[in-house]
């Protein structure tokens, strides 16, 4: 066990090493959260890399033509006649629930906003910095604590949070399986991003969570198979067992946003069954897992980002689908996330965005869902007043979807479109502007009245590498013939119209100092220019460029 080092390159004492420090964090790593989180390293990083070793193997069958498909060695486990555990009162009813950063402004902001949940985020929407991790961990700590207030830096208002009673039920979403806390390093190795997250937060907040009936509950990113659900489940019995806390007071949610996910719902909730409450359609992250998932395969092109909307039928073959499986298991089924940010200035297109909104909402509450997303606390009441009117219990279990029949197929079925200039400009303006102001340590960035997250911009990025590399790709799959797809005003999409939209983006960005991150707007438009002229895709925009982050 270390003492926590105020100085980055300082040696700490035994086997955890803090390679950075930032401000509070001598009382947030004391002695005893390393020492628990070097037991969480040692117990779970051989499992957690080989479950990392199954995904790229699973992967290389991909690419060389298998497709997803439902497990045979698992059929029992759909077939059979079981429940997930009950639900705790404080996830019943779930209707709204509004998810961000984890700032102190957006945290109290979220927490007093009207919705029923808020979902602390330091994954997609969260720049992984070694200051925000930490200011993320001392935040949440306060708002369990109920002390956590905050100054605008002008002075002009002071944010303090309502009586607990009034407060959303608080979820944290730690970081996927696939990232590292390389600030972290137990026995030489770096800490899994997972795990540091849960762990700090668990260790500090988990009893008095408990205490007051509200978890700790969790929500679990990017999971691809029952399997790294099992280890998410051996992870919560052991935290636990170390915190004394009674077996399956922990609670998660698991968020279906890879393809290879959604060939495995029941085996998840199966895997999880003693604590698991709900499916969460992660919609924007199952986009990007479709084209990741599906890269090698050239009749499995998506169109512009825009016309991959949840009519299209592989997106509602996936929602039905988990609607259906989790009210089978007595699980909610949560929908996905609302985007739309208010448009102040333009009356008539603020209308227009809202009725998107609106719109979204009733198909999911008529589909069967038990509650939904909004990024911003403008769109609560919106959403509520629609599941407010169609849903006048706590939630739709009862809806059970017998109607439902989706096989591989569905889930597979890429919808037909087209590719617009302004569509392909539009990724690219999209992918270089939030990446640079990641790098810039802000992780959720408002573009066009949409807020952005890594989510959003790795569908920017991975459709801007397969519409690129799809002459390549087709060709390698047996069409000698194939060529380059094309805008639907018939221009090729080559690397010289990436080109020409990197070299002329920042002339197209108005005030573009004033933007996030416009000191490094360059050095992303370097990245996303190496991205996709590399012939193997790369898996996550956020790990090569994890390693320019302090």
């Amino acid at each position: 066990m270390s003492a926590v080092m105020t100085t980055p390159g300082h040696e700490a004492a035994d086997d955890v090493l803090l390679t950075a420090s930032a401000d509070g964090q001598s009382q947030l790593l004391t002695p005893g959260t390393l020492e628990f989180l070097a037991g969480l390293h040692r117990r779970f990083e051989p499992l957690r890399q080989r479950r990392l070793a199954e995904r790229l193997e699973r992967q290389r069958g991909f690419d060389a033509g298998r497709l997803p498909d439902f497990r045979e060695d698992t059929r029992a486990i759909r077939d059979g006649d079981w429940k997930v555990a009950p639900l705790p009162d404080a996830l019943r009813n779930r209707r709204v629930e509004i998810t961000g950063p984890v700032d102190p402004k957006m945290v109290i902001n979220a927490l007093n906003s009207g919705a029923n949940c808020f979902m602390a985020d330091f994954e997609d929407s969260t720049s992984p910095t070694w200051a925000n991790l930490v200011l993320g961990q001392r935040v949440l700590r306060k708002a369990v604590a109920g002390t956590l207030d905050w100054m605008a830096p002008d002075g002009a208002r002071h944010y303090t949070l309502r009586p607990f009673e009034e407060q959303a039920v608080l979820l944290v979403r730690p970081r996927g399986w696939h990232l590292e806390e390389k600030h972290v390093l137990v026995d030489d190795q770096p800490m899994s991003a997972s795990l540091f997250d849960l762990g700090v937060f668990a260790f500090h907040n988990a009893a008095a969570l408990a205490a007051k009936d509200r978890g700790p509950y969790f929500y679990l990113p990017k999971l691809e198979c029952m399997e790294e659900a099992a280890l998410w489940n051996d992870v919560f019995d052991h935290v636990e067992q170390a915190l004394g806390l009674p077996a399956g007071q922990m609670k998660a949610t698991v968020l279906i946003e890879t393809l290879p996910a959604a060939f495995e719902m029941d085996e998840i909730l199966h895997a999880l069954r003693g604590r698991i409450v709900g499916l969460n359609c992660g919609r924007w992250d199952y986009i990007f897992s479709y084209i990741k998932t599906l890269r090698a395969h050239p009749d499995r092109v998506l169109p512009e980002r825009g016309q991959v909307t949840m009519d299209q039928s592989f997106l509602r073959a996936y929602s039905e689908l988990l609607i259906q499986t989790c009210h089978r298991r007595g699980a909610h089924a949560m929908g996905g996330m609302a985007a739309q940010i208010p448009i102040s200035g333009d009356a008539a297109a603020n209308d227009a965005a809202l009725a998107k909104v609106r719109a979204d909402k009733l198909r999911e509450v008529r589909a069967g869902h038990d509650g939904t997303w909004v990024a911003h606390p403008a769109l609560i009441p919106l959403a509520r007043t629609v599941f407010d009117e169609r849903m006048p219990t706590l939630h739709q279990q009862h809806v059970t979807r017998d109607d439902v029949c989706v096989g591989q197929a569905d889930l597979l079925r890429a919808p037909i479109g087209t590719v617009t200039r302004a569509g392909f400009d539009n990724n690219v303006e999209v992918c270089v502007r939030y990446l640079a102001a990641w790098l810039d340590g802000n992780g959720c960035v408002p573009i066009h009245w949409l807020m952005e997250d890594a989510a959003t911009a790795e569908i920017a990025r991975t459709q801007l590498w397969q519409w690129l590399h799809h002459e390549r790709i087709a060709k390698a799959a047996g069409n000698p013939q194939a060529g380059p797809l094309h805008l639907d005003d018939g221009e090729p999409i080559d690397f010289a119209l990436l080109e020409r939209a990197l070299i002329g983006l920042p002339g197209r960005l108005a005030d573009r100092m004033k933007l996030p991150g416009a000191s490094r707007i360059n050095e992303a438009i370097g990245m996303l220019d190496r991205l996709c002229g590399a012939e193997v895709l790369e898996d996550f925009l956020t790990v090569p460029a994890y390693r320019r982050l302090d």
